[in-house]
């Protein structure tokens, strides 16, 4: 019978050694067993899982190193689990548990930390005291490594300073964190969630542009708005899901710094900060909320005029398409009465900002569908006004040109050129709407004044004349296009634009219109008084009296002005000109021959045509053209062996080799005035690429 009991006792005990083994415990463990527990009934309860192993271990030394362990790496696990938790990582029974614990251990720092990050994600949260209480923030444990790391970081930015963030490698579809972040950055927060429910999505959690389409319409805004300044994936949230309340949110964050500067709350180096952080913004977005005019508006009845003036203007340069005559006195007229001091340099960064303007409007009224209705009257009133302000830029520039001699004359003279440069960019920014063939129908030329273009015909720029020409070229086609288009029964002309207009006249009868028009109207044949058609044609005919027929400041042709010079000023150069070389004339003088911008153009253009013509001849030219060429010298050329050109050859090689050298403007505004012109051009170049097709096909 003992050895019965000996024997089920060893049995016994090798069932409780295995399931002890199972428990994952080792041998040493096994030994701290008490013997009762090798004998039944005991075995078979510890072998069938009734009896928890862990309730018969003593107390010490595994249930003291287990508590030891727990508390020892508690805040490195909580620290670790605070940066990886998302919100599919918070689930109620873990809710409660951190809640229990958090309890038990007299509301532990590191526990209260990650319950901070527990209720980003449901702030229905109820924690009580634990998240009142004042939990230290999770503290890296080794500090100088961390100091070191910081400082390879910002080596490491300074030297990249142009390279793109990781959001901006993302494609702007990640939250913008930035390493290190500069004082500027400072000023503005970063993306920050905390009023999301359980069905919602932080942008903190999008990743990509994956993630960012499957949760745009759950998306949850973050809780300050303002930084949708910096941070390129909000800024795409709100232009796919446009909220008043962000935009009114940003205003008055703007409008706290303006009231912190204005009161002495804050210094103006705040200000200038914050203003970069907004031209960052509208320079990426390509716009400017309406919100952030109404700051402006504030704004420039404040300021002075002094510090950063780039700054204001690159701002306001995105405008929206706004009605011009309300822009004016709210934000654009206190700017003017800001930063004029009478100087040039100030007129031209005005009007670089003008131009800038009508660049963005033109570019938006490309794109809109249908054409805004206020968007006529907005860019008629724009150049309206820069024809005031160039023609006083550049009586400025003009007077400062005379104002010296030696160097200081040829500085000016660049200073002058750069203002022509700058006036005809601005009108530049208007032939785009006469080529466009739905906008032509919907925005009118609006002409510069005739002394501004009558200075810029006559300018020292060779250039500047090409483009001023090419301007009124490409005027011409709207003219002719709005010709075309039948007026619409009751219709009645437009006034005319500023400038000189002689009066208010209907193109097809002599009534005088109230101007009571609709802007939205279509452009047709009543939209241009006749007296407004009959000055634009003027420019032509005198400008091809001087270039094209040697009629300079005639006045028999149908239109011609004579450039606006007096009668008694021309009367006294005809009689001086002869008197200095009788082979010239005044009106011949500005010809394309002996015009002192298109002089050397033309006898360098001759001069080419003879050295081609040596090439292939050998011997076949005697002698050369020693210029300036006119129609009886070319005659006494060809007589005396030299290259055989008639004059009309010869206008046309000067007119192409201007084409060909990059300064078009004149060919194109003589080809489309003048039919007979246009069409042997027209057959010169069609025969030579007809004769380029068959060397083509007898060299195959």
């Amino acid at each position: 019978m003992a050895c019965a009991r000996r024997g089920g006792e060893g049995r016994s005990g090798e069932g409780v050694r295995r399931a002890v083994w199972r428990a994952g415990h080792g041998g040493d463990t096994v030994g701290c067993l008490p013997p009762c527990l090798l004998f039944l009934p005991y075995s078979r309860l510890l072998r069938t899982g009734r009896l928890p192993l862990s309730s018969l271990f003593p107390q010490s030394p595994l249930a003291n190193r287990a508590v030891w362990c727990c508390r020892c790496y508690r805040p490195q696990v909580a620290h670790v689990l605070a940066l990886l938790t998302r919100r599919k990582h918070v689930r109620p029974f873990r809710i409660q548990a951190l809640l229990n614990l958090s309890r038990q251990t007299g509301n532990d720092p590191c526990l209260v930390g990650l319950l901070r990050v527990y209720k980003d994600y449901y702030p229905e949260i109820i924690v009580g005291e634990a998240v009142r209480g004042k939990a230290a923030a999770f503290k890296h444990p080794d500090p100088i490594w961390r100091a070191r790391l910081d400082e390879i970081r910002e080596a490491h930015a300074q030297r990249h300073a142009g390279a793109p963030s990781e959001a901006m490698r993302s494609g702007g579809f990640r939250v913008n964190r930035p390493v290190h972040r500069s004082a500027r950055g400072k000023l503005v927060p970063v993306v920050h969630t905390s009023h999301a429910t359980e069905d919602s999505v932080t942008l903190e959690e999008v990743d990509g542009v994956d993630a960012f389409v499957r949760s745009l319409d759950r998306l949850e805004l973050p809780n300050q708005l303002v930084a949708v300044l910096v941070d390129p994936l909000l800024q795409k949230l709100l232009v796919l899901r446009p909220s008043a309340e962000a935009d009114r949110r940003v205003a008055n964050w703007l409008g706290g710094v303006l009231r912190e500067v204005a009161d002495g709350d804050a210094d103006e180096d705040t200000l200038w900060e914050v203003l970069e952080v907004v031209r960052d913004y509208v320079t990426q977005t390509k716009t400017l909320p309406p919100v952030l005019l109404s700051f402006f508006a504030r704004f420039l009845t404040l300021w002075g005029g002094e510090g950063r003036r780039d700054l204001v203007m690159d701002i306001l340069g995105y405008t929206p398409l706004l009605d011009f005559q309300e822009l004016y006195p709210h934000i654009f007229q206190p700017l003017e009465a800001a930063v004029q001091d009478n100087s040039s340099e100030t007129l031209l960064a005005l009007l670089g900002l003008y131009t800038r303007l009508l660049r963005r409007w033109v570019t938006a009224l490309h794109a809109a569908s249908p054409v805004p209705a206020h968007a006529d009257a907005a860019v008629t009133a724009l150049v309206r006004h820069v024809n005031t302000l160039a023609l006083t830029l550049l009586q400025i520039a003009g007077t400062d040109d005379g104002g010296g001699g030696g160097d200081h004359d040829n500085n000016n003279n660049v200073n002058s050129v750069a203002v022509e440069s700058a006036i005809l960019s601005f009108y530049e920014q208007t032939t785009p709407l006469v080529a466009h063939p739905t906008l032509r129908q919907y925005v009118r030329i609006e002409l510069p004044p005739s002394e501004l273009v009558y200075d810029l015909f006559f300018s020292s720029s060779l250039a500047s004349v090409s483009r001023l020409c090419r301007i009124l070229a490409a005027y011409k086609r709207g003219f002719e296009a709005a010709m075309t288009t039948r007026p619409v029964a009751g219709r009645r002309g437009r006034p005319s634009g500023g400038g000189d207009s002689s009066g208010v006249v209907d193109n097809n009868s002599n009534n005088t219109t109230d101007g009571a028009a609709a802007a939205a109207q279509p452009i047709d044949a009543s939209t241009y008084p006749k007296a407004y058609v009959n000055r634009y044609n003027g420019f032509l005919m005198d400008m091809c009296n001087c270039l094209w027929r040697a009629r300079a400041f005639g006045l028999a042709d149908a239109n011609s002005r004579g450039c606006l010079l007096a009668p008694a000023v021309v009367a006294a150069l005809t009689a001086y000109v002869p008197a200095v070389d009788r082979a010239f004339s005044l009106a011949s003088l500005l010809s394309l021959s002996h015009a002192p911008l298109l002089a050397r153009q033309s006898i360098l253009r001759v001069r080419e045509l003879e050295d081609e013509a040596l090439e292939r001849g050998g011997d076949s030219i005697r002698t050369r053209h020693a210029g300036p060429v006119t129609q009886d010298s070319l005659a006494k050329l060809a007589a005396a062996g030299g290259l055989r050109l008639s004059w009309q050859e010869y206008r046309i090689e000067v007119l192409e080799a201007l084409s060909a050298r990059g300064l078009p403007g004149v060919t194109e505004l003589l080809k489309n005035t003048m039919t007979v012109l246009k069409n042997s051009m027209d057959g010169r170049s069609a025969a030579a690429a007809a004769a380029a097709t068959g060397s083509q096909k007898t060299v195959s």
